[in-house]
């Protein structure tokens, strides 16, 4: 079994952290992933109100004993919610390990964090950003490059170059994201330094992924050709499916929209609707380059055993070899 400093700090069975997710990772996703050996990450954007999330997070420790982390989301959005009175909450509810993400470092709840000994991670597409979580206080980073689903940050640096860059630049732990869809990219990152590896894209189809059976086949025949990036144009870039309603975002961005139309278009309204209702046209679904690797569609237990059983295999060969 292979043990790092993540590992070892969270108590977790396998170096995955499996991505956080809007209208996706809800308490049982989250939990099927922490009851697997990975860390799962909770989305608490989904919930408008304290009462709300409070309730997300009692049923998320039902469902399991394994460590759990909860992502406070710091980007633009169309309708903000209160971000301190939920992290109050999470705090209140013992909520250990919180995953931050977004255009800002958490500046304010940094204090609460650190008098309630929560375990910070923060989640970011670039150096200078790890850089600046390190010094505030981050305890992980994770940075994701260029073939991540979902933002992909300014920069367009690829996970082969911005993990070591990473790596080298701080000295607390790395986890590295963005194309990894089995235990070859877990191998990879670990090579390159990173002590775990960050799945998201992969996940999505699995049997315990809350979103329709039309999508998760899709995805399934979906090539590594098959997404685009979105909202470069606002400085919020974003990789998604190559879908039609991908594509009315392009074409709104280069016709030079008014920024609330583009943003409009790619709202997580409209994706839910795809989630929920299976129509494949109605929203954009963020999804990294590594779908192209994807055939099947597992439990979330036997993708997590695979993938790992496949990333000891290839470090057993590489020391043998």
């Amino acid at each position: 079994m292979i043990k790092t400093k993540v590992t070892e700090m969270l108590g977790i069975k396998y170096p995955i952290f499996c991505g956080n997710m809007m209208n996706i990772s809800f308490p049982s996703f989250a939990a099927a992933c922490s009851n697997a050996g990975g860390l799962g990450i909770m989305a608490s954007v989904m919930y408008r109100t304290p009462e709300d999330l409070r309730e997300a997070l009692i049923e998320l420790k039902s469902l399991t004993d394994k460590p759990i982390a909860v992502n406070v989301n710091l980007f633009p959005m169309l309708k903000p919610i209160k971000q301190i009175d939920h992290v109050k909450v999470m705090l209140d509810e013992g909520i250990k390990i919180i995953e931050t993400s977004g255009h800002q470092a958490p500046d304010k709840y940094i204090p609460l964090f650190k008098d309630h000994q929560v375990l910070w991670i923060h989640k970011c597409a670039g150096v200078r950003y790890a850089l600046k979580a390190a010094s505030l206080g981050a305890d992980i980073v994770e940075v994701v490059g260029w073939e991540n689903g979902g933002a992909t940050g300014r920069y367009d640096i690829g996970t082969l170059v911005l993990t070591p860059a990473t790596v080298d630049a701080l000295d607390i732990p790395v986890v590295a994201g963005g194309g990894i869809s089995d235990g070859r990219g877990v191998a990879a990152v670990l090579a390159l330094g990173a002590e775990a590896a960050l799945i998201g894209t992969r996940l999505l189809t699995t049997q315990e992924c809350p979103i329709h059976d039309n999508l998760k086949q899709a995805l399934v025949t979906a090539s590594i050709y098959d997404t685009t990036i979105i909202m470069r144009s606002l400085n919020a870039t974003h990789r998604v499916w190559d879908n039609q309603a991908a594509k009315k975002v392009l074409e709104l961005e280069t016709s030079k929209s008014d920024q609330m139309e583009i943003f409009n278009a790619a709202a997580g309204a409209k994706s839910k609707i795809m989630y929920d209702e299976g129509d494949l046209t109605a929203g954009v679904i963020s999804v990294g380059q590594g779908v192209g690797l994807i055939h099947d569609i597992p439990t979330v237990k036997e993708l997590i055993e695979r993938i790992m059983k496949e990333t000891n295999e290839i470090v057993q060969n590489l020391y043998n070899s």
